[in-house]
């Protein structure tokens, strides 16, 4: 399944990993806030969490590194959904 259908679907669980202050300035309806420097210290939420995962950040670089830094902790269905306007706009359309 492409990214965009992924989101359409409602399946996947959206994690924003940019800080708390820019989560609060604007973020997909929905989505989770775990900064990205918190990450190792929640992973158990991540274990929680309905797969698939897609992260996002403002412009993919963040939510790239945790895309890589979940599946080298064993997360098979980690997508990087890049920006979060992106991942915002394949939601709502």
């Amino acid at each position: 399944m492409r990214l965009d259908e992924l989101i359409k679907s409602n399946k996947a669980t959206i994690v924003d990993v940019r800080t708390r202050d820019e989560f609060r300035g604007g973020n997909v309806v929905g989505s989770i806030n775990i900064p990205l420097n918190e990450i190792p210290q929640r992973i158990e939420e991540f274990k929680a969490m309905n797969q698939p995962i897609v992260l996002c950040c403002l412009s993919g670089g963040r939510s790239g590194q945790a895309t890589m830094y979940l599946m080298q902790q064993g997360f098979e269905d980690v997508h990087n959904g890049g920006s979060w306007m992106d991942v915002n706009y394949y939601k709502n359309n």
